[in-house]
C-alpha cells in the first residue's frame, strides 16, 4: 500500500473514531449503582403514542420497535412498551401522556433510560396549540422524567413521517411538530434521534398511511439501538 493511500485511511479511520466518541451512548459506568449492588440490568422505558405501543404490528407484543429493540440490545437490558395510542406530548391535547396509566406505570419503572416519541397526535387540529406551547411541554416532559428517582438518561425521537391525512393527523403540521420538537431538545440539551429521516421515503412500510407495520418497527428499533448502542 503506497504510503498517501494509507496516510488517508488512517486520516479517515482517525475521524470516524472520534466522531464515535462524540456520540451519546449508553455506558454500562454511567449506572455503577447497579453494579454495586448486584443488579446490572439497564432498564429502558419507551414512552409513546401508538406508534410506539405497535398499534397495526402483527404480533405487537414481539414484533413493537420495543421489543425489537430489546432484542438488539439483549442481555442484561429490559426494554419495556409504555406507549399509549392517541396520546398527546401537549398537555392541553384531547388525550395528555401525562395523564394516561402508561405515563405512571413509566414512572414507577424507575428506568436507566427514557426513550420519548410523542407528537404524531399533537398535529391533528384540535391539538396543535402552536410550536411555543409545544416546546413548553416537551420541555416539561424532559425535566419531569429527569426528576425521577432513577435519574434517567433520555433520548428524543423525531415522529415517523406520515403519508396520509387520517384520524385527524395532519401530514402538513408534522413539520412545525418536527422543528419544534428539535428545539426543544437543543435548548434542554437532549440528544436527537431522526426517525422521521429514517423512515421517508417508505410508503410501502406504512400499510394504513399513518402506523408502521412489523418491517418498519425493525427499521425504528435499528435507528434507536445505532443511537444508544452500549
Amino acid at each position: 500500500m503506497n504510503r498517501r493511500l494509507f496516510a488517508l485511511l488512517a486520516l479517515f479511520a482517525f475521524a470516524v473514531g472520534c466522531r464515535t466518541k462524540e456520540l451519546p451512548h449508553i455506558k454500562v459506568t454511567d449506572f455503577q449503582d447497579k453494579r454495586r449492588t448486584g443488579n446490572p440490568i439497564i432498564k429502558i422505558a419507551c414512552v409513546g403514542d401508538s406508534i410506539t405501543y405497535g398499534a397495526g404490528v402483527e404480533g405487537r407484543e414481539t414484533n413493537s420497535y420495543p421489543a425489537q429493540l430489546g432484542a438488539y440490545l439483549g442481555a442484561g437490558f429490559d426494554v419495556r412498551n409504555f406507549g399509549r395510542s392517541g396520546a398527546t406530548l401537549q398537555k392541553a391535547g384531547d388525550l395528555p401522556y401525562w395523564t394516561t396509566d402508561e405515563a405512571k406505570a413509566a414512572e414507577a419503572f424507575q428506568p436507566d433510560v427514557v426513550i420519548l416519541k410523542l407528537g404524531t397526535n399533537d398535529t391533528k387540529p384540535q391539538n396543535w396549540k402552536g410550536k411555543a406551547a409545544f416546546i413548553a411541554d416537551y420541555r416539561a416532559m424532559i425535566e419531569h422524567f429527569r426528576g425521577i428517582k432513577s435519574r434517567p438518561k433520555l433520548w428524543v425521537c423525531l415522529p415517523v413521517p406520515v403519508y396520509g391525512d387520517h384520524w385527524g393527523i395532519n401530514a402538513a403540521t408534522l413539520d412545525e411538530v418536527i422543528e419544534a420538537t428539535q428545539e426543544a431538545c437543543d435548548k434542554s440539551k437532549i440528544p436527537v434521534i431522526d426517525l422521521n429521516d429514517a423512515l421517508s421515503g417508505h410508503p410501502e412500510l406504512f400499510p394504513d398511511q399513518v402506523h408502521p407495520d412489523a418491517k418498519g418497527a425493525v427499521l425504528m428499533a435499528k435507528t434507536v439501538y445505532q443511537a444508544i448502542r452500549p
